[in-house]
């Protein structure tokens, strides 16, 4: 472990693979080039799709979905443009589609590949409790937090190879390793997020669903309902996530800073 640890520093130093967290700062390595990453991002997710069909535009959910989105897109471009970091974005071909299952879960891919499943939306129950969700998990993925699990991965199952090696060496586990990084649904489980991935999370997606105009302060409500769980097993998305308490205690902690970015529309 502790050459893994040592081989991610020396990488992270010669070659610069270390992507700064717009809202904390904070530096974290990544290994996989993110044109890359967005290539593969693009096909698997229309694989996704052709084994999971979307439901139609005319569906009353993915319009509520696909008019969140676009206005959590709009505040997260405007927001890396506030910033000067428009360059972060590059490749982004944003798409919102809602699959009918009763998965409590949501997902982004790299390049803005979103995924909502209907099981989640008696849990968020208003637009605003969604854009909630809708900013985290973009926020994941505009942070970087999937490459990062992957580049973990990566060290780990074929020693630091670049994409396109552990891809021909590999391309059941390298698949399986993406589609788990990003919080897909999978027989094998999820790569959970860090805490510092999930505060991160957050608190970014905090100020994008403000940005957008929805109230910032739905959050605790929702991630109150997502804790209870309705008395069942405890929900998929919320494994990955820090407790319940430690939660709460952050959002409201940090919600007179996203309150400074809201402006209802």
């Amino acid at each position: 472990m502790k050459k893994i640890i040592i081989s991610a520093f020396i990488v992270c130093s010669l070659f610069t693979s270390c992507h700064k967290n717009a809202v904390t700062g904070k530096r974290a390595f990544t290994l996989l080039p993110e044109s890359e990453m967005m290539a593969m991002s693009f096909t698997e997710y229309d694989k996704f799709l052709a084994e999971h069909p979307p439901l139609p535009d005319t569906d009353e959910r993915v319009q509520m979905v696909k008019r969140s989105g676009s206005r959590i897109q709009k505040a997260v471009e405007k927001f890396y443009a506030d910033k000067g970091l428009s360059k972060e974005l590059q490749g982004f071909n944003w798409t919102f589609n809602v699959v009918d299952e009763n998965t409590v879960n949501a997902w982004c891919m790299p390049g803005g590949k979103v995924v909502v499943y209907t099981g989640i939306l008696p849990v968020t129950q208003t637009e605003e409790a969604l854009a909630v969700v809708m900013g985290h998990e973009i926020a994941h993925a505009v942070a970087r937090h999937g490459n990062q699990r992957m580049s973990q991965g990566i060290l780990v199952q074929t020693g630091g190879a670049v994409l396109s090696v552990a891809l021909s060496q590999k391309p059941a586990v390298t698949q399986q390793l993406f589609m788990q990084s990003f919080g897909v649904a999978s027989t094998l489980g999820t790569l959970k997020y860090s805490r510092s991935h999930e505060t991160e999370a957050d608190k970014m997606g905090l100020i994008f669903a403000a940005m957008a105009g929805y109230n910032p302060e739905v959050a605790v409500d929702f991630w109150t309902r997502m804790s209870q769980g309705g008395g069942q097993k405890p929900p998929e998305l919320l494994s990955t996530h820090p407790s319940d308490e430690t939660r709460i205690k952050d959002l409201k902690a940090f919600m007179p800073e996203a309150k400074k970015y809201y402006k209802p529309q």
